[in-house]
């Protein structure tokens, strides 16, 4: 049994936090300067007269943060700040095996949005979306940790989302969408404005947050949708192999509050593009929608044969959580998440670890005509156990190689500004 303080050998070189900082020698500054420009009216603007609107918990792949779609042009902005105390005091100031909010103990700009929208209607047929997005959480978001980047990664992660659809008049309306879109796969988004919580699942920073390739998504009736897709790879700026992974997804309203939802990835992610090394993912998702709670379930199962490794041992990962979001009265609300993650050879975090972490979380929200303006408040404990398990804690087992601790307490301060053209 691991102790708390206890050092467990892990080489980290140091330069892995100056590198950690490139963005903003390219174009991560500049937007970072536009969207504080863009934004700031979003954060000193309040009317507290205005009762507070809800915003839904976004299902992946749905054409907007409530899901709705509205005929016209639309266009916003988007600011995250976050300050996360590290209670383990890590010299290097990073959360290890994530890749969202993993800056800590330093005020932290995670993530700078600007983006135009036109979604397809029956009315007017064409869609599209363009935007672009700066800040920590665009830095390693589209990679499983120690995996080869696409050349030009560094300029492509700062693409949001570019992609063109077309609402084909077949039947109850097909809808073909082809470029760099939402992914289909998982509950959480990289952008924490649209997630219950302000730190993301394990489950969702090891799972895409988009996806680059075509889908086609068809309503059957009033109660099931499905939708299959063709992508370059499972994390789209992740360099393998020169053949598309393929998949697809389906979800049921079970009653009017009640719907399930599936996505099954089929795909090669090695440099051998052989069948037997495919990896093959599983995300499984149940939601209820009440009135002033959500609940969501999510469980995620995921297997492929190692090609790099002798006898090509067959890796697997499993994880789970449960999302509870409750709206209080007016501006306040609260959202609990319990959760497990199991990496069984490391192939997803970069370590054999089982973790488990509980999240809790009490929001406010400040809303003025097309803004809101959201203060958030988190506490969350992470618990990892295996052979390579931990996070890392204050102490250098030798220059430039950390120790690691087999749990950490984090305390969050998120401030978050949207705006949002009707």
């Amino acid at each position: 049994m691991r102790q708390e303080g206890a050092v467990y050998p892990f080489m980290i070189k140091a330069k892995t936090v100056n590198d950690g900082h490139r963005w903003h020698n390219r174009v991560g500054w500049p937007l970072i300067a536009w969207g504080l420009f863009a934004a700031v009216p979003v954060c000193v603007a309040q009317d507290l007269s205005r009762p507070s609107e809800e915003t839904a918990i976004p299902v992946a792949g749905s054409s907007g943060p409530t899901g709705t779609a509205t005929a016209g042009w639309r266009y916003g902005a988007y600011l995250d700040i976050g300050g996360i105390v590290n209670f383990n005091v890590p010299e290097n100031d990073l959360w290890r095996s994530r890749t969202t909010a993993s800056r800590h103990n330093q005020a932290a700009p995670n993530m700078v949005l600007a983006y135009v929208r036109k979604d397809s209607t029956e009315a007017s047929r064409w869609g599209m979306e363009l935007g672009v997005q700066g800040g920590y959480d665009s830095v390693d978001f589209a990679f499983l940790l120690g995996e080869k980047k696409v050349d030009g990664a560094d300029v492509l992660r700062h693409l949001h989302r570019a992609n063109a659809s077309y609402l084909a008049p077949v039947g109850n309306g097909l809808t073909v969408t082809a470029g760099l879109f939402n992914s289909l796969m998982g509950y959480e988004s990289l952008y924490a404005k649209d997630n219950p919580n302000y730190t993301r699942s394990w489950i969702a920073d090891n799972t895409p947050y988009m996806m680059f390739g075509v889908n086609a998504a068809y309503p059957v009736n009033d109660r099931l949708t499905v939708t299959a897709f063709v992508i370059n790879r499972y994390y789209h700026l992740a360099y393998t192999v020169a053949q598309p992974s393929y998949g697809g997804k389906w979800s049921y309203a079970l009653t009017p509050r009640l719907t399930a939802m599936q996505t099954l990835y089929w795909g090669p992610d090695q440099t051998d593009a052989s069948l037997e090394f495919w990896r093959l993912y599983g995300n499984h998702i149940l939601e209820w929608k009440g009135d002033e709670v959500t609940v969501a379930a999510s469980y995620d199962v995921g297997t492929e044969n190692m090609a790099d490794q002798p006898g090509s041992p067959r890796a697997f990962v499993m994880g789970g959580n449960l999302m509870v979001k409750w709206h209080v009265t007016g501006p306040w609300s609260v959202a609990l998440r319990p959760e497990f993650y199991w990496d069984r050879n490391g192939r997803w975090t970069g370590a054999e670890q089982f973790v488990k972490a509980i999240t809790s979380t009490i929001e406010y929200k400040l809303p003025y005509r097309w803004t809101n303006t959201m203060l958030r408040v988190e506490h969350r404990y992470d618990e990892s156990t295996g052979v390579g398990g931990g996070f890392f804690r204050r102490g250098e087992i030798s220059p430039g190689v950390f120790g690691l601790a087999p749990s950490q307490h984090l305390l969050v301060f998120g401030l978050l500004c949207v705006f949002d053209s009707p």
